[in-house]
């Protein structure tokens, strides 16, 4: 099974929603999840500088830095095993 590191925003007034969308995703999915809840927008805005991106969540998997959620869904995805077709005259 695959781990997960996830880093998102849940501020007193505000959390968001993809933040939650990829912990719930990456939890369907089957990964073992390490969660980080940044809680404060200074401690949200020094995470972005520090890993040089402009929103959360930020995901890595296995140690790789996968990105937000769309990199998430996509990398996903891209894992799966393509369905063999079969054609038919």
């Amino acid at each position: 099974m695959a781990n997960a590191l996830l880093y998102r925003m849940d501020l007193p007034n505000y959390t968001c929603g993809y933040g939650t969308a990829a912990r719930d995703l990456l939890r369907r999915e089957g990964f073992d999840i390490e969660e980080h809840i940044l809680r404060t927008r200074r401690e949200t805005d020094a995470f972005k500088d520090k890993h040089n991106i402009t929103t959360t969540p930020l995901i890595f998997i296995d140690g790789v830095k996968i990105g937000g959620f769309t990199d998430l869904k996509q990398h996903i995805k891209a894992q799966k095993p393509k369905p063999k077709r079969f054609w038919r005259r």
